[in-house]
């Protein structure tokens, strides 16, 4: 795995971070991505002082052409890209009657669209290197629950797409992934981390999975996953 590059959108912190710190360690080149360039600047440098390892970039997923701009920088930067890793996301929870039109766009144009968006700019140089692709989605993506109406249906869709994609892009040797976690010890929904939450999934958890996947033989792909901690909060 020395000298491949990943990618990973909502990087600068929780989920993606996990995974960016793992993968750093095992010999990938990492481009991680927020909305704000200061942040993602931020994140870089925490991972690693040696820029020759380690890229933020400034995108929101929401904006397709912001994806392109960032493929663009890592090609130019790396001059290549084998993984991406579709892991901005965010989160409303309200009944169904209180859910404004914000608040479902919001969570539909990142979680959903913006997934679409990652994956059809990076195709061209997953193509070129036989690439993988793995989203984020999570265990809502299979499982409906109160207050989730808005944030369900964002995560189905992400599952469904995946999916759908997966079979789409095989024929180009594109491996096609989607992880679906339980509860994860993030600043996800207001959250913040603490010894509370040892019972959780923990972000470097995910980056190892990640990891697991891709050493894989190629011969065989795990196309979805459910993830989950192994005992409930007691």
């Amino acid at each position: 795995m020395n000298e491949k590059v990943a990618y990973i959108t909502g990087g600068t912190k929780g989920i993606g971070f996990g995974i960016a710190q793992v993968l750093l360690k095992n010999g990938i080149r990492i481009a991680v991505s927020g909305r704000k360039q200061e942040d993602a600047e931020e994140a870089a440098r925490i991972l690693s002082e040696d820029d020759t390892k380690v890229f933020g970039i400034a995108s929101d997923v929401k904006n397709f052409e912001d994806e392109k701009n960032a493929v663009a920088e890592i090609i130019k930067k790396f001059g290549r890209l084998d993984y991406v890793i579709a892991n901005a996301g965010l989160g409303v929870f309200k009944p169904v009657d209180e859910l404004s039109l914000e608040d479902w766009n919001d969570m539909i144009d990142t979680n959903l669209k913006g997934v679409f968006h990652t994956l059809k700019a990076a195709i061209p140089s997953l193509k070129n290197t036989e690439g993988y692709f793995i989203s984020i989605a999570s265990l809502a993506g299979t499982n409906f629950f109160e207050n989730g109406s808005g944030y369900n249906a964002s995560k189905f869709g992400v599952v469904g797409f995946t999916q759908a994609a997966m079979i789409d892009l095989r024929k180009y040797n594109i491996k096609v992934s989607t992880i679906m976690p339980g509860s994860v010890s993030t600043n996800f929904n207001g959250n913040e981390p603490s010894e509370k939450d040892a019972w959780k999934i923990q972000p470097e958890d995910l980056g190892e999975l990640v990891l697991d996947i891709f050493k894989m033989n190629p011969r065989t792909l795990p196309s979805k996953i459910e993830i989950r901690p192994s005992k409930p909060n007691s």
